[in-house]
C-alpha cells in the first residue's frame, strides 16, 4: 500500500474550497489526506471583500495552515487558476514543509517571470473576462477593489464543457474577488530560485480552457520550466468539475513521483 500523502488544495478567483469535492472525495478514497481552503472572504470564509487591505490578507488563511504544519509535515499544494498565486506565495515561504506543488491551469509566475509580465501576456493573448461584474468602494472614478464573474462567462469560458450542475452549484456559491494593483500584487508574490525553485512543480495543461488558454499556458512552461507537464485532454477551465477522475489520476502520479 502506497504511504499517505498530504493534499492541500487551493481554489481560484470568486471559487472556493468547495469546488474541489470531487476530486477531495477521490483522493480521500484512495487512501490520502485531503486538505481545501478557502482563502480569505472566499467559500464560507467570515471575512468580506471589503474588509481586505493587501493581497496578503487573500492569502493568509493558507499561510496560517502552513504555519500549523508540524516541522516533519510535508504537503503537496495543488493551486487552480489565480490559485497558483497563492500556492507561489506559500513556496517561498514554506519551501522546507512542500513537497511538491502543481499548477493546474494556473498562473505560475517565477524567479525570472513576474506576475506582471503574466498578466500582460494573458491580456494580450485571452483578452478581458467577458462580463466580470466591478465593484467600487469609493466611487466610480476610483478603480474597481472587486470583480465578480458573470453567468454568461461562467457558462462559455469556465464551465462550457462541465456538468450544468456543476454550474448551478457555482452560480450560488460564487464571491467576489479582491483587485489589487499589479504592482502591488508583484511585491507579494516575487520568489527566488533559492526558495521557490527548490520545489519540484508540475504543470498540468487544460486544452479546451477558455480563460487561461492552452498557448498561454504553454508560454508560461516555456519563460518558467516546471519538472513535469501533463496534461488533462478535453477539459475546460474547471478541471476539477470537467475531468475529476483525470484530474486525480494526475495528482497521484505527481505524488508518487516528487515526495
Amino acid at each position: 500500500m502506497e504511504s499517505q500523502r498530504h493534499f492541500v488544495l487551493v481554489h481560484g478567483a470568486c471559487h472556493g474550497a468547495w469546488c474541489w469535492y470531487k476530486v477531495a472525495t477521490l483522493l480521500k478514497s484512495a487512501g490520502h489526506q485531503v486538505t481545501a481552503l478557502d482563502m480569505a472572504a472566499s467559500g464560507v470564509h467570515p471575512k468580506r471583500v471589503d474588509e481586505l487591505q493587501s493581497i496578503s490578507d487573500y492569502f493568509e488563511p493558507l499561510m496560517k495552515f502552513m504555519e500549523s504544519l508540524l516541522p516533519e509535515e510535508r504537503v503537496i499544494l495543488v493551486g487552480h487558476s489565480m490559485g497558483g498565486l497563492s500556492i507561489s506565495v506559500a513556496m517561498e515561504r514554506f519551501p522546507e514543509k512542500i513537497s511538491s506543488a502543481v499548477f493546474a491551469t494556473a498562473f505560475m509566475p517565477g524567479p525570472d517571470l513576474s506576475f506582471t509580465a503574466t498578466r500582460e501576456e494573458h491580456g494580450r493573448r485571452v483578452g478581458s473576462i467577458m462580463d466580470l461584474q466591478y465593484m467600487f468602494d469609493n466611487g466610480l472614478n476610483n478603480p474597481p477593489t472587486s470583480g465578480l464573474i458573470g453567468p454568461d462567462c461562467m457558462s462559455t469560458q469556465l464551465y462550457q464543457l462541465s456538468p450544468t450542475k456543476d454550474l448551478t452549484l457555482a452560480m450560488l456559491l460564487l464571491r467576489p474577488h479582491p483587485l489589487f494593483s499589479d504592482e502591488a500584487t508583484q511585491e507579494k508574490v516575487g520568489v527566488t530560485k533559492e526558495k521557490y525553485g527548490s520545489i519540484p512543480r508540475a504543470y498540468i495543461v487544460c486544452d479546451e480552457d477558455n480563460i487561461i488558454k492552452e498557448d498561454f499556458q504553454r508560454w508560461m512552461i516555456e519563460n518558467n520550466p516546471p519538472d513535469e507537464v501533463m496534461a488533462v485532454p478535453g477539459s475546460d477551465h474547471m478541471l476539477m468539475f470537467s475531468k475529476p477522475q483525470e484530474t486525480c489520476s494526475c495528482l497521484l502520479e505527481i505524488a508518487k513521483k516528487y515526495f
